[in-house]
């Protein structure tokens, strides 16, 4: 799915949302009319987008429950609708799923970034299972597959499933350092019974954090980029933290960032070479020049 194509279909949902929250009674050939779409499309939106919210049918016009009317504020609009529109980034496909995220608690355990998704085919219960623990605040152990060997974690405390540019991520505290583990490399999972006190300032960083990589030390990366691909960087954030600081008379830019982590931003320097250039820090620079070195020498 592209960005163009998901922002088209969020905003169609959240109009749907809007008319539903108002009371108003929707005629399906109505709808299609005014988003411009077929008729089929529409009722795909209300029969299994929306097979989640408690909707009424009533001559052929939906409606949502009048117990729940007035009860959706606009950040609950937009987050459902999000996440209607992405189903597919979801382990668990049910309904019971979306259902869950009208508790404010389980809205907690989920932060998705990026639109696009790995298949978690056959790691359904793993996955529910870490939401479960999130949820009920309770201390996990597993093995953690890394460099070839497997690594045990315990004691760890769970506080979020981010999906970050396709890939999923459990971000807990191991001790007092917050840390991401790549989901599809946990194993043996075990839900303990010690439970552990939510900081609720910690969330509030995994969430606002531009990335997974977390740091309570960040430094400032400075950067330079042509002008063939300046446009590619004036459209979106390709860069965690992405700030454009001046854009010269050829049409480059000048660009900085705040990183907690070389690998943070060495992949997308690579990706871009030679339309990226380093202009701060040297160490990043220095960095940069081994990895290729090591790739030529190969």
């Amino acid at each position: 799915m592209t960005d163009s194509h998901h922002e088209t279909l969020v905003y169609r949902l959240s109009q749907i949302l809007v008319k539903l929250n108002q009371g108003i009674k929707l005629d399906p050939k109505a709808l299609a009319d005014e988003f411009k779409v077929n008729l089929r499309t529409i009722q795909r939106d209300l029969n299994e987008r929306f097979a989640y919210l408690p909707l009424e049918k009533v001559d052929g016009h939906y409606r949502l429950d009048p117990t729940f009317l007035g009860k959706l504020s606009t950040k609950d609009i937009e987050r459902f609708a999000s996440l209607a529109g992405v189903r597919g980034l979801f382990p668990s496909l049910s309904d019971d799923f979306l259902r869950d995220i009208f508790d404010d608690r389980m809205q907690g355990a989920l932060l998705v970034k990026g639109h696009n998704y790995e298949d978690l085919r056959g790691k359904e219960k793993l996955f529910g299972a870490l939401e479960k623990a999130i949820y009920d605040r309770k201390q996990v152990s597993f093995d953690y597959a890394k460099e070839g060997s497997l690594k045990t974690y315990a004691g760890i405390a769970p506080y979020k499933l981010i999906n970050h540019k396709g890939i999923w991520y459990l971000t807990a505290l191991d001790a007092d350092k917050l840390k991401s583990f790549s989901f599809s490399k946990i194993q043996h999972l075990k839900i303990l019974d010690t439970g552990f006190k939510w900081d609720a300032n910690l969330d509030n960083k995994i969430s606002t954090d531009d990335g997974i990589w977390h740091s309570d030390t960040q430094r400032e990366v400075v950067l330079k980029a042509s002008p063939e691909v300046a446009g590619y960087f004036k459209r979106r954030k390709l860069i965690s933290n992405q700030v454009i600081e001046k854009e010269l008379s050829d049409g480059s830019l000048i660009i900085s960032a705040k990183v907690s982590h070389d690998n943070q931003i060495l992949p997308i320097l690579r990706y871009w070479i030679p339309s990226l250039t380093i202009i701060s820090p040297d160490s990043l620079q220095a960095e940069m020049d081994k990895g290729l070195k090591a790739y030529l020498e190969r």
